[in-house]
């Protein structure tokens, strides 16, 4: 398909109105049930590498991309709406663990490429499927010191995220991606890092695609690593107009519940997006996390029927076998409606004209 990104993005917004959207699952966990070994990760390419590459899952789209690609695939048979591109640890910053910085943009084109490929095979009139690029949070904070003894000390600058980011969403861009995700926020510097590099990006290609965030409650504090609560978390964020704002990973749904219905209360001017992960770490199971497919998706149906969701999926421990009966749980209900705000008017009257 060569439609452009912006007009395939502009039937978002009325999707959303309509029903409840479905997001795919955890890729990690996907990723674990092939059991890649240390030659699958580094391929014949970087079969050389100075470092050891496995567990780099973002590396797969160039040494097994039939890897990642069977799991989209695996998720839009599910029922998925939207797939994320496998670039959750793609940036320079995350790369450089591996010392492969210098393949980030290259690593976002793959990943964004192989989930447009399989969103494309599995698009039809009614059911259009879109491509989210994923952006980490990589693994450095910009808010908080590396080094208890030293609060000023940082590992990181709001400068080189900026960098990171917007090498990445160029990649993410150029291989094909629908939207942007800004997912997993434990630092709303990083993110908005991540903000500004978007927009700085779409402001100069023209394309305005819409972005959604996702903040991750840490614990029962509600709030997020860098100690903002989840009202401060959206007002810091509100100024990007996201489509949608939302929170996912840390938590399984029944804890996340009180946090997610107090965003769904706040945020008037968007939508609202929630994928948790299913329950709480469970080294027993096969997926490692508690929950079955019918213990996430009904914890999700209560979710919906509470109007608290337009978008819904799974995070860590989550599966397509998750994903599906989501899909068929929160399917029997209208999609929170009844906040839309100036601001989200504005924006979704921006894609619908693209």
């Amino acid at each position: 398909m060569n439609t452009p990104a912006y007009t395939r993005a502009a039937a978002l917004p009325q999707i959303l109105r309509e029903r409840i959207v479905v997001l795919d699952g955890a890729m990690g966990t996907m990723i674990q049930r092939h059991r890649l070994s240390e030659a699958d990760y580094r391929g014949e390419r970087f079969k050389d590498h100075a470092k050891s590459l496995k567990g780099n899952n973002d590396l797969l789209q160039l040494t097994r991309p039939d890897v990642i690609a069977a799991i989209h695939d695996q998720y839009l048979q599910a029922g998925a709406d939207i797939v994320e591109t496998n670039t959750f640890g793609a940036t320079s910053v995350a790369q450089a663990d591996y010392d492969l910085g210098a393949y980030a943009r290259e690593i976002n084109v793959a990943g964004a490429r192989l989930a447009r490929a399989a969103c494309d095979r599995y698009t039809s009139a009614d059911k259009p499927r879109f491509v989210a690029g994923a952006l980490g949070p990589t693994p450095k904070t910009a808010s908080i010191s590396p080094d208890v003894n030293d609060p000023a000390a940082r590992n990181v600058t709001f400068a080189e995220l900026r960098a990171a980011y917007r090498e990445q969403a160029e990649g993410l861009l150029e291989g094909g991606c629908d939207l942007f995700l800004v997912e997993t926020i434990f630092d709303t510097l990083n993110a908005k890092a991540a903000i500004f590099a978007l927009d700085e990006l779409m402001e100069e290609t023209g394309e305005r695609l819409p972005v959604i965030v996702s903040g991750t409650v840490t614990d029962a504090s509600g709030r997020i690593l860098s100690g903002q609560t989840v009202p401060a978390f959206w007002h810091s964020i509100r100024h990007a107009r996201p489509l949608a704002v939302g929170l996912n990973c840390a938590l399984g749904a029944a804890l996340m519940r009180p946090y997610l219905e107090e965003l769904a209360h706040i945020a008037g001017d968007t939508f609202v997006s929630c994928y948790p992960n299913a329950g709480l770490p469970n080294p027993m199971s096969e997926t490692g996390f508690d929950e079955t497919p019918e213990i996430t998706a009904s914890l999700l149906e209560e979710f919906a029927s509470g109007g608290f969701l337009n978008i819904a999926g799974g995070c860590c421990g989550t599966t397509p076998e998750h994903i599906a009966r989501i899909a068929e749980r929160v399917g029997k209900y209208k999609p929170r409606c009844g906040h839309r705000g100036a601001l989200f008017g504005e924006l979704a009257s921006e894609l619908e004209a693209a």
